[in-house]
């Protein structure tokens, strides 16, 4: 078995395309409208399933705004240089939440950053780090 896609709802759809294609550096995957139904759905991600898990982007006509909860915790994406995606995060209008450090009690680097619909997507330094920027999968 394998983990295939994680799906968020969100309240603008280009919105969070955007955000996860221009910020992110993901790639739009696949669209689908269902009018009958009342939704259209957008698939994001560094590379296609079955290699590599999807991020789907679910928009239910007429909802701006969701609330997350107290279960949601985050998703997760490595980096060669977090520092440097941080930068380009900024300088795209992204937030940062939490500036790249280690983890408490351990070495790890990480850095959070949120979303527009509030989602937390956690940014994990390589550690086969040889230099070099950008997001990987």
């Amino acid at each position: 078995m394998r983990i295939l896609h994680t799906m968020l709802r969100v309240g603008d759809l280009q919105r969070s395309i955007d955000f996860y294609t221009k910020v992110l550096g993901m790639k739009l995957l696949r669209t689908s409208d269902n009018p009958e139904y009342k939704y259209t759905l957008a698939f994001v991600g560094y590379g296609n399933n079955p290699d590599h898990a999807e991020l789907e982007l679910t928009y239910n006509y007429g909802v701006e705004q969701y609330e997350i909860g107290t279960a949601y915790g985050h998703l997760a994406i490595s980096a060669e240089d977090i520092y440097e995606v941080c930068e380009q995060v900024r300088a795209k209008g992204g937030n940062i939440t939490r500036e790249p450090g280690p983890v408490k009690g351990g070495t790890t680097v990480i850095a959070f950053i949120t979303d527009p619909d509030g989602y937390k997507v956690e940014l994990i330094q390589r550690k086969d780090n040889q230099g070099g920027a950008g997001l990987t999968s």
